[in-house]
């Protein structure tokens, strides 16, 4: 029999004291805040029957995947379809400057797809094909998938019903949050959410994505 949830973890805080919006920007790892939020994570499931995990190829992910490696006694699976979205305001600083200036502007064009970066059906399609690949690849328990706040939004926004394009500034996934999906009657349903590093995200940087 399949496995029962499928949770998806973000990773922790990223080191990165330019503030820039690091996408898939290579050795962007894990600050030692990062590292203490990962490791929290990994307690929320503490007793938990984990048989499999995946993770994003990103440094912060495998880096956040880590602890549960350790803790469950199993190896990391990499899976591309855990990525971060593609962005083409990669490597600049998002204020408001950024967002003045009229070279970057044909990129705001159209919030909804976004113009931007990846479209939000596509991270959508990707992040529900892998969770249910995952899913399918045990035989009993749960999978942890690490991955980023956009894919894991766009999957929760997916299996709630409700439409892909929002306001970035409202994403409900804070650095190493956990949301859990069920399995029954033939679909995911998402059953929790929770932000086991809650009491270090004050000390925290989220620069998230736009």
């Amino acid at each position: 029999m399949p496995a029962d949830f499928v949770h998806l973890v973000r990773h922790g805080e990223v080191h990165n004291p330019d503030r820039v919006l690091y996408g898939r920007l290579p050795e962007f790892r894990l600050s030692d805040l990062g590292q203490r939020m990962a490791a929290a994570a990994v307690t929320l499931l503490a007793g938990h029957s984990v048989t499999a995990l995946y993770a994003s190829p990103l440094q912060r992910t495998q880096e956040s995947a880590a602890p549960w490696a350790e803790g469950f006694g199993l190896s990391i699976r990499t899976d591309e379809r855990l990525i971060e979205p593609t962005n083409r305001f990669e490597g600049k600083r998002m204020n408001g400057r950024t967002l003045a200036d009229p070279r970057h502007w044909p990129l705001l064009v159209n919030p909804r797809k976004p113009s931007w970066g990846e479209p939000f059906a596509d991270i959508a399609a990707r992040m529900l094909a892998v969770m249910h690949e995952a899913r399918e690849s045990v035989d009993a328990g749960e999978v942890v998938m690490v991955s980023h706040q956009l894919p894991i939004w766009m999957a929760h926004r997916a299996l709630a019903g409700e439409p892909l394009h929002h306001d970035p500034r409202k994403r409900r996934c804070s650095l190493s949050s956990v949301t859990s999906f069920a399995w029954a009657d033939g679909r995911f349903t998402e059953t929790d959410y929770q932000e086991p590093a809650a009491d270090l995200t004050a000390e925290a940087t989220d620069l998230g994505a736009v």
